[in-house]
């Protein structure tokens, strides 16, 4: 996603260096024309005014403008101006307030009432009537819901009433005066397609064969193939003309799935019976229905199968959301939070997130000591075919519960799983004190409740010996005060007492403090939960307030 910040004065060029977007100042309406196709986000440094008469001669529809959004010169507030589709200018509003600490100003009804926007669904593509059924829905009547026999599974987050203005449907008809439909990526295109294959035959029967069974090309959510057709030029162009991903499977796992039409011939060729059928099948999941059966291409070198998925894929995403301060949160956090069906966390690290979340989300709150319940919660959601995001802090991998999640999958269903990964607290706390990680480093954790103390000092006694710079996590609570004054007694068994040492409080957060000490006078009771010690190596050293150990580029 490529968005541009585009200043007039200096103080609005000041506030877009403060945001992680591409800035050119100067020359609004030059630069803004310049660049209006080929962004997908415009965040307009200068008065509203300005930027209404700069966009508006520019302004074609929804579905293709860019999301555009105003900042006063003040950065008080972040406006949502216009275009973008699914919400773009309402997303981009709310991620610019984030960075800036400012307000963001949505106008749009569905936002302010509450309501999920039909066109910001995830999971489905919208068409028809969707301002007119939306305007309804607002005014206190609900949309009724209706589902297209098989897809009964595809479930919207939003109540029903009398009536079919609203069709789940991957049929190939259109909607009618006021009705929407609601389109799922349901179908997996499966190819098969000899060496050298012709591109535009293949191209024809997949649409004869979508036409013939009556199916929507805009629900394919992939083409899928056999391994070793993987490069082959006309299924590449396939999957690019649909604009969906490419699935491959070995020959192996396609002979396994039964499928009506197998070929000898086949499967002397690639040692499985069936590529087109097969394949589609198991793109689209254990319980898929084959709508059509394999085709051949008017060409003769290409075969052609559509399966349907029962059900939305299912996802879990264990996702770091970094210290705090929406700057260290990645764009890959940003974008799993927002599309999830499902968000799920503790408590606070929720609040962190909460400007991520819509009204379209099930959002599940979680206390602190539940983990085991909320990693199941999210497994079994995701099982279920729901997208799920299950946020951590910092890193989901440090302290964290991706390895929870790795562990317990295999008793929940085994979701497809991904790790989104973060800034952890040492490398939050590191850039603030300078390069204390600069040569080999060491992160311990001092809590004791899942790991036992001898451990965890047997492990410091190796990292005192190693002369690691070491950061030290959950180094103290109210009820452990014991663990911290232990630790900086190993750690004093093998470097000197004027060893460079901090204490980072809220690294990220409003209320940031750090301590910059030695290991000789650092006070547990600076210490708290929400803290990280810091203590250099032998060869760490002050630079003014900075906390540096060389690399040894300087000898």
């Amino acid at each position: 996603m490529r968005v541009v910040t585009c200043s007039v004065t200096d103080a609005g060029a000041a506030l877009a260096r403060r945001l992680p977007f591409e800035h050119r100042p100067g020359a609004l309406g030059d630069t803004v024309r310049r660049l209006w196709a080929s962004v997908d986000g415009l965040v307009i440094c200068a008065a509203t005014g300005i930027a209404v008469r700069v966009i508006a001669p520019l302004l074609d529809a929804k579905g293709s403008d860019p999301g555009v959004v105003c900042v006063d010169d003040a950065g008080r507030h972040v406006v949502a101006l216009t275009g973008g589709h699914a919400g773009g200018a309402n997303d981009l509003a709310t991620e610019v307030a984030g960075l800036l600490g400012a307000t963001a100003v949505v106008s749009t009804a569905t936002d302010l009432a509450g309501l999920p926007a039909l066109d910001r669904l995830p999971g489905f593509r919208a068409e028809g009537d969707v301002a007119g059924v939306t305007r309804a829905w607002l005014d206190g009547r609900p949309p009724g819901i209706e589902w297209e026999a098989g897809l009964e599974r595809w479930a919207v987050p939003m109540g029903t009433g009398p009536g079919g203005q609203v069709r789940i449907t991957d049929g190939a008809g259109r909607p009618g005066p006021g009705q929407v439909f609601l389109r799922p990526a349901s179908l997996v295109v499966g190819a098969g397609a000899s060496r050298g294959a012709d591109e535009e035959g293949l191209w024809q029967a997949v649409q004869g064969v979508l036409a013939r069974v009556g199916r929507h090309p805009g629900c394919v959510a992939a083409v899928a193939t056999a391994d070793i057709k993987a490069a082959e030029p006309a299924i590449l162009a396939l999957a690019r003309r649909l604009a969906v991903p490419l699935l491959t499977f070995p020959a192996a796992v396609l002979d396994a799935r039964p499928v009506p039409n197998p070929s000898p011939v086949v499967a002397a060729a690639v040692g499985t019976g069936s590529v087109a059928e097969a394949a589609a099948l198991t793109g689209a999941g254990p319980d898929a229905t084959l709508l059509a059966d394999k085709t051949v291409s008017a060409t003769g070198d290409s075969t052609v199968a559509v399966a349907r998925r029962s059900g939305p894929a299912g996802h879990l995403a264990v996702v770091g959301l970094g210290p705090g301060h929406p700057h260290r949160r990645t764009p890959e956090a940003v974008a799993a939070v927002r599309h999830a069906d499902v968000v799920i966390g503790y408590g606070p690290y929720m609040d962190q997130a909460a400007d991520l979340l819509g009204p379209a989300q099930t959002v599940v709150r979680s206390p602190i000591g539940a983990e085991t319940e909320r990693t199941a919660t999210a497994l079994r959601e995701a099982a279920g075919g729901r997208r799920v995001a299950l946020v951590c802090s910092g890193d989901p991998g440090v302290y964290a519960l991706a390895s929870l999640a790795c562990e317990l999958a295999p008793d929940h269903g085994s979701p497809p799983l991904s790790v989104v990964p973060g800034v952890t607290a040492a490398l939050a706390g590191a850039a603030v004190l300078g390069a204390p990680l600069g040569h080999d480093h060491a992160s311990v954790s001092l809590s004791d409740l899942l790991t036992p103390w001898d451990v965890i000092a047997r492990r410091l006694r190796a990292v005192a010996e190693g002369d690691f710079v070491v950061s030290l996590y959950n180094p103290r609570s109210g009820r452990r005060t014991t663990q911290l004054p232990e630790a900086l007694r190993i750690l004093a068994g093998h470097r000197a007492a004027t060893t460079p040492a901090a204490v980072l409080t809220d690294i990220g957060r409003p209320g940031e403090h750090v301590l910059r000490t030695s290991l000789a006078d650092l006070e547990p009771e600076s210490v708290g939960m929400l803290s990280l010690v810091v203590v250099g190596s032998s060869r760490t050293r002050w630079v003014g307030d900075r906390m540096v150990t060389p690399r040894g580029y300087l000898g």
